[in-house]
């Protein structure tokens, strides 16, 4: 009880000295505030963009991917040559996980596409159309026309780039060219029922989405490429992968990361440049700090080699310089998270769009995550940091003999 009277009657004497020099004391406060802004602006942004993207990722593929060990490792001599069979028993296999909601066969294949007077490459996907076009939501925008509704036609949707260089319309009338299973030539007339965009140019330039009869008809086969496991939720996604590894054997299960290239690099490259930009803020705030409170000791000199005089121990003064710096220090971060806090919120009322990144045609929305962890460490970062910046400048301050404080001037 007594120790904790102690240490009270120390946090108001730091306390109190910080306010002293209220003007500096300000500055310091506020260089800090701004560095825990910006430091959790930052890091709300690339985890905003992580959670973009990984939906994007998994919304495509599925959270889970089911195939052959050949299909994910080795190039197709012909296609679906590492197919899967026997579909309708797998796909009851996999709905008894509680954790998975949908079951999506995809058919791949490629070959050429036709107006009657051009023909260029296409890259074709055979889906399940009543729920392939549900589960990718917000990252397939319709431009024209409708998406697939009767999965026994012969309707397309194709991507906005390959419509254009088609000449394309919803109604327009093209011929597909494969090779089948067997290796032989086979072609099919099709009718554009809609024109969509990913966003990625180089995507739509090729893109076909058909149904899956219709495209195992093209290609005289029942098998498909892969199914797309979707799950309750992105959290869910490494303990049902384990289950269904030990449910599916000789089957290979990865999960939507193992297939997102592009996310893999934009977060590496991310970590990279705003955790070199954490450490120079961080730097910045720690000098600051520091600066501020070797002023206050030299101020104080003559001060601390009086209390010296009487008795207070030097570990004491240091404790107390420590606390100090954590007032500046802690108010700054304080007051950085209500900063970031707010600007998140105004993000979500008056929205701002950001251009398209490389590699896309359409912009994306300035989002910033607010992650309780990324608060806590960042905040609690600013704390530590000042306070070992300040018992450090004060330990190297305070060693002074005493006569010599004394006597300071």
């Amino acid at each position: 009880m007594k120790r904790f009277a102690l240490e009270s009657t120390w946090l108001r004497f730091a306390f109190h000295n910080a306010l002293r020099n209220r003007r500096r004391s300000l500055v310091t406060v506020s260089v800090a505030a701004l560095g825990s802004a910006a430091l959790l602006l930052a890091g709300g942004f690339a985890y905003s963009t992580y959670e973009g993207l990984a939906q994007s990722a998994a919304r495509s593929s599925g959270h889970l991917i089911v195939g052959t060990a050949e299909h994910f490792d080795k190039e197709e001599d012909t296609p679906l040559q590492y197919g899967l069979s026997n579909v309708a028993q797998l796909d009851k296999q996999i709905l008894s996980d509680p954790a998975v909601r949908y079951v999506l066969p995809r058919v791949e294949f490629s070959g050429l596409i036709s107006n009657g007077d051009k023909s260029t490459i296409m890259l074709g996907v055979g889906i399940d159309a009543d729920a392939e076009f549900a589960v990718k939501g917000p990252f397939l925008k319709v431009v024209a026309g409708s998406i697939l509704q009767d999965p026994n036609s012969t309707d397309i949707v194709i991507g906005e780039a390959l419509a254009r260089s088609l000449k394309a319309t919803p109604g327009s009338n093209l011929t597909l060219m494969v090779s089948t299973t067997e290796g032989a030539l086979n072609a099919m007339d099709v009718n554009v029922r809609g024109i969509v965009t990913t966003g990625i140019p180089d995507i739509d330039k090729r893109l076909i989405y058909t149904g899956i009869h219709n495209a195992q008809s093209l290609l005289h086969t029942d098998k498909v490429s892969s199914l797309g496991v979707f799950l309750n939720s992105m959290q869910a996604t490494p303990e049902a992968q384990h289950r269904l590894r030990q449910q599916l054997n000789g089957l290979t299960i990865q999960n939507w990361e193992d297939q997102a290239f592009f996310y893999r690099s934009v977060r590496a490259l991310y970590n990279r440049i705003f955790g070199a930009l954490g450490c120079i803020i961080s730097l910045i705030v720690v000098f600051v700090v520091a600066n501020a409170m070797a002023m206050a000791i030299i101020e104080r000199t003559r001060e601390t080699g009086s209390l010296r005089a009487m008795g207070t121990l030097p570990g004491e003064l240091i404790r107390s310089f420590s606390y100090e710096g954590m007032f500046l220090g802690g108010s700054g971060a304080l007051l950085g998270a209500a900063i970031a806090v707010g600007v998140a919120l105004l993000l979500t009322v008056f929205p701002v769009q950001m251009p398209p990144p490389p590699g896309r045609s359409t912009g994306y929305p300035l989002l910033i995550s607010l992650d309780l962890n990324m608060y806590l460490l960042t905040i609690s970062g600013m704390i530590v940091l000042s306070m070992l910046s300040s018992a450090l400048i004060a330990r190297r301050t305070l060693n002074q003999p005493v006569v010599d404080a004394l006597a300071h001037t």
